[in-house]
């Protein structure tokens, strides 16, 4: 009961109170701030456990968020979550409002951010936001579905880079989604393409020393071929499963990432990470 990441107030009477806080002292957390408020209400203790590590979740509740916010949370990281819905593991949630144009939206999310953070920097920001449509250029959905791309990959990232400006701590971690399927022309799904190709310039460009960002931050994509989310075996039922991405994996070498373990550096040629399949190997990098 002692190490928890949310807030409670319980009533004790003396001998309860006391077993309450023997319990505490007999199983001490390694990895969180605990701070004891006492009330002038007779015995009542309420108790914040505040995590020292914070990581900024944009995408939190997609397939993959999720994945990623459950996973730090069970190493007992702060966690918000950025998406157009709550997530209930998520210590903090902000709900992006997708009626609202970019400028709206950046204003929004920023003021929300800082106001849920108040000072205090986060070790990460991981943006997994976006969506896949297809299309080529006489697809009559051609502009409908660039238009969706670049709202949700483009735009997420460019927000998540600005509120890495802000919030991230000198030699934090910045992820952003790319796709490999960019690196080349992808006829079928142009919409698609264009918007991760401008994703993938916006990872070079954060990487110069000049782009703004607090000292020392690795800026990383990731660049999945294909993830094993259930939306994926839906629509893929007859695939080999097993030549997939896990989410775990995934989920876990972001996290060592964010301890600065096992992290590639900020250089030309280590930009762009690909996952491949779950065999317990680094992810190959390009």
């Amino acid at each position: 009961m002692c190490v928890n990441d949310r807030l409670h107030t319980k009533l004790y009477d003396k001998a309860g109170r006391s077993k309450y806080e023997e319990s505490l002292k007999c199983s001490p957390p390694t990895h969180l701030l605990e701070v004891y408020l006492l009330t002038t209400t007779k015995y009542q203790i309420r108790l914040l456990t505040m995590s020292s590590s914070k990581v900024i979740i944009y995408g939190g509740m997609g397939g993959l968020g999720q994945a990623i916010v459950s996973h730090f949370k069970s190493k007992g990281w702060w966690v918000m979550s950025l998406d157009t819905k709550s997530n209930e593991n998520a210590d903090s949630n902000v709900i992006v409002d997708t009626t609202m144009d970019w400028l709206q939206q950046e204003k929004f999310v920023t003021q929300s951010v800082s106001g849920a953070l108040s000072d205090s920097k986060v070790d990460a920001i991981i943006n997994v936001a976006g969506g896949w449509a297809g299309g080529s250029a006489n697809s009559k959905d051609f502009i409908k579905n660039a238009d969706l791309m670049w709202k949700q990959s483009v735009w997420s990232s460019s927000i998540a880079s600005a509120l890495a400006t802000q919030h991230l701590k000198p030699g934090g971690l910045l992820v952003l989604p790319g796709a490999q399927a960019a690196l080349k022309g992808t006829a079928g799904m142009m919409g698609y393409g264009m918007a991760k190709a401008a994703v993938h310039q916006l990872i070079q460009s954060l990487s110069d020393p000049k782009s703004g960002l607090p000292e020392k931050v690795v800026t990383l994509g990731l660049l999945p071929i294909t993830l094993d989310t259930p939306m994926n075996r839906k629509f893929m039922p007859k695939a080999d499963f097993s030549t997939w991405t896990s989410l775990e994996y995934v989920s876990d070498t972001l996290f060592k990432w964010s301890l600065n373990q096992e992290r590639p550096s900020n250089d030309f040629t280590l930009f762009f990470i690909f996952f491949f399949k779950n065999v317990g190997k680094s992810p190959s990098q390009h």
